[in-house]
């Protein structure tokens, strides 16, 4: 397999899910969209994964490559029907891409949070032996609003319910992060937006606590990576 990464920001990469690549001999290439790079040719590829990032996916004018990255996930999804994962940033681009919406999520979840799978996510093949309900790193002020026409909701939360969807039976994708590892807290924290958001949230001392709490989790939180990790790859063959 041939994966292609979208990334963001340099330290949103695919987290604790890359020792699972490198386990598999996964080739994985990653585009630095916020720095220029161009996307390549999508017909080398055989899966797609879009990551986090701090900008919001109406911010054109400042990011004016989100046009061509919508324009290239709705062709890898609609177009070509090949496997396709998104997280944060990535699960709301999908929504974008695809004719859904989104809106500013009020208030903004961050922290350690509980996520509850639907009735279609606990028979869905990429959250199958996942737990119907799990702690999960949430850290984002936008949500999405509305699920694109035939999008089953796959999981939800008290304050986001579009946690977790599938379209078209190839892609998936989830608001909540399910790449996290140790350094996940202290490397996104450098990010000003995502610490002002982290402060005005859980207070001055956000980042140490969120720390915290993410090594109380880590086990089940590499755990449930691993899980969905291997069930994408089932999908995607």
């Amino acid at each position: 397999m041939k994966l292609l990464v979208f990334q963001h920001v340099e330290c949103e990469h695919p987290g604790s899910l890359r020792r699972l690549l490198a386990r598999d001999g996964v080739h994985w290439d990653a585009v630095e969209l916020d720095r220029g790079e161009a996307i390549p040719d999508l017909d080398g590829y055989d899966a797609l994964w879009v990551m986090g990032g701090p900008m919001d996916v109406w911010d054109i004018e400042d990011n004016p490559w989100l046009v061509a990255e919508k324009a290239a996930i709705r062709q890898w999804v609609r177009g070509m029907g090949k496997p396709f994962l998104g997280i944060c940033l990535g699960h709301q681009l999908l929504a974008d891409a695809l004719g859904g919406t989104c809106g500013p999520q009020a208030p903004p979840e961050i922290g350690i949070l509980d996520i509850e799978l639907t009735e279609d996510g606990r028979n869905d093949p990429l959250m199958r032996g996942l737990p119907a309900r799990q702690k999960c790193l949430q850290w984002h002020g936008v949500r999405v609003a509305q699920a694109p026409e035939g999008a089953a909701v796959l999981a939800r939360s008290p304050l986001c319910a579009i946690q977790a969807m599938r379209v078209n039976g190839n892609a998936w994708s989830m608001q909540y992060h399910v790449e996290v590892e140790p350094d996940t807290v202290e490397n996104w924290a450098t990010i000003p937006d995502y610490l002002e958001d982290l402060i005005a949230v859980m207070g001055e001392n956000g980042v140490a606590e969120l720390r915290a709490e993410a090594e109380r989790e880590m086990s089940g939180f590499l755990s449930a990576s691993a899980t969905l990790y291997e069930n994408f790859m089932a999908a995607a063959r």
